[in-house]
């Protein structure tokens, strides 16, 4: 199965949750209204870059970074044509178009 990884910067306890703009060179920025306690947080990050993505929340996971702002997310995608659409919207949310 085709996945593709995605580096977030996270912003818990926002008073929005949102998905999009860049932190850094790479990283997507989601902001979610969990705060980062016994994992709330990082459900909550799934959730919001699957819906952004077009994806179902199972498909989405934390490769590293479990404790940190700063994750690489992996994505389960269906088939790799997948993989272009996916690429297209990440760099609509990162602010590339």
């Amino acid at each position: 199965m085709p996945s593709i990884r995605i580096p977030v910067r996270v912003k818990p306890g926002s008073s929005r949750a949102r998905v999009g703009g860049r932190y850094g060179d790479d990283q997507l920025v989601v902001a979610v209204n969990a705060p980062p306690v016994e994992g709330a947080a990082n459900d909550a990050v799934i959730k919001a870059v699957a819906s952004a993505l077009g994806l179902r929340p199972r498909q989405v996971s934390i490769a590293s970074g479990h404790t940190s702002r700063s994750k690489v997310l992996q994505a389960e995608l269906d088939a790799d044509a997948d993989r272009v659409r996916i690429a297209e919207r990440l760099d609509a949310l990162l602010g590339g178009g």
